[in-house]
């Protein structure tokens, strides 16, 4: 095997083999703070998932030390996130109608391998490529859905009630009526712990204000008694390591549906999450290498007990801002968990209800981000529309279908765009040689009598040759110029049908009286047009290199010549 090959295989190598002594102190550090906040979200997670609270620390230990020696990301934290967990909850709501826990974990491996398949088989055929196919204000419409429906899933647990699970709309009108009937001292308790996780951030931020809470709460339960009140806890967790989980291979016609949208958003959060905390020392990431290693490790981790895994931006950015230098932070993180698993699950088994839902509200509602919202709307309110719509569909129809709504939701606004492109008039800033689009900010510009300067930008093909033919036809006509100069400089290619147009468009213009002039065409596009019939009728002599030497010779032309 190559030395390349086996760096892509195994990242661990890049960073073991060129492991500097000063990086251990931070990265010891970072594993640790980070730890304090991973651990007690990871199980707060699992609650959301419907899955026992060791689940969460099953999917801290397996899943980290996995990609820690594949993936390519040195800071990313792998273990859960809140979208993983509302959606892997919804599809094993589907498929776990009782009470039977050994059925359920046979659900949840069943759910969790599949995601790690699909990982593994998109990494095969390279398909690392669809992470860019989500655009940006999709992805912030979509995370704050789906934070709007954690929220409202954990408010019972908040109110210490219990409600039958359905629709949003369902769901929010249900707790409504509920509020009447909620238990004080798991509200009190529920609002005690928010407040300290928000002090806690707001007025000492490095601390591991997760950990703190949790500790807080367990000894509430100890010295206080707040169980006698009716305050409902965690329960009893078993202590050791994770046993292994055997799937139940006839769920699989009935989980691959969900499943494959659990792997795409997987997938997407662990590359916005890694790419977001890169320096530009570390080496790039490598998105199939990314499927591979988080594939492997969800996998992996369906076997003992983990659900669904992937990056998650807080946890990263935790790790990232302790101080973490390689992934030996998150082999320390993991580390953490084992000691928790064998030696403190008595303790977290005391850990009220009320402050995992306390958590897991405070940290979801870090995914609503109006200030992003506000941004895209000052800079374009189509896209405005389009966070909006994948709020919307997550909200209104489910967690999976608000996947496939932000999905088509992105592949329409690309198609929208390539579909109309710009086609714009083209004047001269007086006194130089620079051409810009006309505009009501420069009226100054100068123009030419007779002479119409179009722009193109963007791929010419079959999907938007006859819009953007209509857009020129109707500029031809409002200027009737005697020459059409065509800037294709920012045009990279043209397809056959976009060729046709163009050499339609000649003809008839031609019969018009006017002529059409390319300018600035690129190597590609006049090789395509000397190969065709308008390369013969256009010859060199309508053909130039920019704007610039097309208005000099219209300009240097008799007027009955403007036209040549």
């Amino acid at each position: 095997m190559s030395a390349n090959l086996q760096r892509y295989s195994f990242p661990i190598l890049d960073w073991v083999f060129g492991y500097q002594k000063e990086w251990l102190r931070w990265d010891l550090i970072a594993g640790l703070i980070a730890a304090a906040v991973v651990i007690p979200k990871a199980m707060a997670y699992a609650t959301i998932a419907g899955l026992p609270v060791q689940v969460g620390l099953y999917t801290v230990l397996v899943p980290m030390t996995i990609y820690a020696v594949v993936g390519t990301s040195r800071p990313l934290s792998v273990s859960t996130t809140t979208t993983l967990a509302i959606l892997a909850a919804a599809e094993l709501g589907q498929v776990v109608t009782d009470a039977d826990p050994a059925f359920l974990m046979r659900a949840s491996a069943t759910l969790t391998l599949l995601v790690g398949a699909i990982l593994l088989l998109a990494s095969l055929l390279r398909l690392g490529f669809i992470a860019n196919f989500i655009s940006e204000p999709v992805l912030i419409g979509f995370k704050a859905g789906i934070a709007l429906v954690i929220v409202l899933d954990q408010l019972p647990k908040l109110l210490g009630v219990h409600l039958p699970k359905g629709s949003f709309l369902h769901n929010l009108l249900a707790t409504l009526q509920a509020i009447p009937h909620a238990s004080l001292p798991t509200l009190a308790v529920g609002i005690v712990m928010i407040a300290l996780l928000v002090g806690i951030a707001r007025f000492f931020p490095r601390a591991p204000a997760p950990l703190i809470v949790v500790a807080i709460a367990i000894a509430s339960v100890r010295m206080l008694g707040v169980k006698a009140h009716g305050v409902e806890t965690v329960g009893e967790i078993p202590c050791g390591l994770p046993s292994l989980t055997y799937p139940d291979f006839s769920l699989v016609a009935r989980l691959w549906p969900g499943a494959l949208g659990i792997a795409l958003m997987s997938f997407t959060e662990t590359i916005a999450a890694g790419r977001a905390f890169a320096t530009s020392e570390e080496p790039n990431l490598r998105p199939n290498q990314e499927l591979a290693a988080t594939g492997l490790a969800t996998a992996a981790g369906a076997l003992l007990g983990a659900m669904p895994s992937g990056g998650g931006t807080t946890q990263t950015a935790v790790n990232r801002l302790a101080g973490a230098r390689t992934q030996l932070a998150e082999l320390v993180t993991a580390a953490v968990a084992l000691l928790t698993m064998l030696f403190l699950a008595p303790l977290i088994g005391l850990m009220p209800e009320a402050t995992l839902a306390a958590v897991v509200i405070v940290y979801s509602i870090g995914l609503i981000k109006p200030a992003d919202f506000r941004h895209i709307l000052e800079i374009r309110r189509t896209e405005f529309l389009w966070a909006l719509t994948a709020l919307a569909g997550v909200v209104l129809l489910g967690t999976l279908q608000g996947i496939l709504v932000a999905i088509v939701v992105s592949l329409v606004a690309l198609a929208h765009q390539t579909a109309d492109p710009p086609v714009r008039v083209m004047g001269r800033k007086p006194g130089t040689n620079v051409f810009r689009p006309r505009s009501k900010e420069h009226p100054e510009d100068e123009t030419f009598p007779g002479l119409l300067m179009i722009q193109l930008e963007g791929r010419v093909f079959f999907a938007n040759a006859e819009r953007i033919a209509d857009k020129m036809k109707a500029l031809a006509h409002e200027a009737k110029p005697r020459v059409v100069a065509l800037d294709l400089s920012g045009v990279p290619d043209l397809e056959y049908t976009a060729l046709k147009m163009l050499t339609d468009g000649e003809k008839r213009q031609r019969e018009r009286g006017v002529s059409l002039w390319l300018v600035g065409l690129n190597p590609e596009v006049l090789s395509v047009i000397q190969r065709s019939s308008l390369g013969k009728i256009l010859g060199r002599e309508r053909m130039h290199f920019n704007l610039e030497l097309a208005v000099a010779k219209y300009l240097a032309a008799p007027v009955s010549e403007g036209a040549v």
